[in-house]
């Protein structure tokens, strides 16, 4: 049993999220390089933060593929070729930093490859109430998008598209809701959506849903196809 108390460990665990926010960002901004060594003194002592934080904080990193430990030389900041790059977190740091438009563009690509089938396969394999449900979260989204209430307009959105993914049936794009919810979250967060969404997003929204609800997998899957289009060219820069 811990001997602290909750508001020590509620101390704690700001200072790991602080800690564990500030390197990451160094280390997918290039700030902290490849090959650049940390040690677990330097970290305490520069974030000002307990060993069990550092430690911790280290733990989570090496999870996602930044850094790896080894012993006599210290915390070594890895390739990007080892990045977990579906991890959230790295996605949100990579979207904060300056490699945001290449991220947007992988990400975009990615969604274009998944999106589309998992709206073909929700047509055939979603509930009757997850079918209900896509269509109210369409209509709500066009009520708010164009009340231009972003804030409501994403919550909806987010789980317009993890709804999709998760009635798909397949458990790999159910896998990705984290990913793409990270992807709309940020859009929002980093100023890339207009303060009303355009009414063709809105439009190809409800064609989507209508088509889940009637069981037309090819239409569905063609007015997602249409919807990612337009998210391609709304988010990533001509010639990235």
């Amino acid at each position: 049993m811990s001997s602290g108390s909750p508001k020590d460990e509620v101390s704690s665990g700001a200072l790991h999220s602080t800690v564990l926010d500030t390197i990451g960002r160094q280390i997918v901004s290039g700030t902290l390089a490849e090959g650049h060594v940390l040690r677990l003194e330097q970290v305490q002592q520069q974030a000002g933060v307990s060993r069990t934080v550092a430690r911790e904080t280290v733990r989570v990193l090496e999870s996602m593929g930044l850094v790896r430990s080894r012993r006599r030389v210290g915390i070594i900041v890895q390739p990007r070729s080892s990045w977990n790059v579906f991890d959230p977190l790295v996605i949100w740091w990579r979207l904060a930093g300056p490699g945001r438009d290449i991220q947007l563009r992988s990400l975009t690509e990615l969604r274009i490859a998944v999106e589309p089938l998992a709206a073909a396969a929700a047509a055939s394999n979603a509930s009757a109430q997850d079918r209900e449900r896509l269509v109210r979260l369409a209509t709500s989204m066009r009520g708010h998008g164009e009340a231009g209430e972003l804030e409501e307009f994403l919550e909806l959105d987010i789980e317009f598209h993890t709804l999709m993914l998760t009635s798909s049936g397949n458990e790999m794009f159910a896998a990705l809701t984290d990913v793409v919810a990270v992807v709309l979250r940020g859009r929002t967060t980093l100023g890339l959506m207009p303060r009303h969404p355009v009414a063709e997003a809105l439009d190809l929204h409800e064609e989507v849903a209508h088509a889940v609800a009637a069981r037309r997998a090819a239409d569905a899957e063609t007015a997602m196809r249409e919807l990612l289009g337009e998210v391609r060219d709304a988010v990533v820069p001509h010639g990235v």
